[in-house]
């Protein structure tokens, strides 16, 4: 889905969200819900979040940031947030946030924490499975 708000690219192996706006706010933050809804209901598991975009976000913004988080871990999934704006990285470290998502800080960095998470994830399966 594309809008004046949000831009989605899947892949292969993730989901690609962009928000296009300078405000995560009571105005995006629902249609981003419905588009994390969608792409998870769809069987993405994992999904990428770039607000490099945004300068200002609020409780509503965080709100579907948490929203990402919860839906990608109960897809034994993974959500990685990336590009956040100085602003924005305040209200995250004040929120404690910061200690609860994968944040990276760009695009290259948000594929290698998603590499290395992916094979953390299957590594654990695989130790779970072998004590059976």
């Amino acid at each position: 889905m594309n809008s004046n708000f949000l831009t989605t690219q899947p892949t292969d192996n993730f989901t690609l969200i962009k928000v296009i706006n300078e405000k995560l706010d009571t105005n995006i933050a629902p249609e981003l819900k419905s588009e994390l809804v969608l792409v998870v209901g769809n069987g993405e598991k994992n999904i990428l979040l770039d607000i490099s975009k945004c300068e200002s976000c609020d409780s509503s913004g965080l709100s579907a940031i948490l929203v990402a988080n919860r839906l990608c871990k109960n897809s034994c999934g993974n959500f990685i947030l990336f590009g956040i704006q100085d602003s924005v990285k305040k209200l995250m470290e004040i929120s404690q946030l910061d200690s609860v998502l994968n944040i990276a800080e760009n695009n290259e960095d948000a594929l290698s924490l998603l590499e290395e998470l992916s094979f953390e994830f299957t590594v654990s399966k695989n130790e779970e499975f072998n004590k059976l």
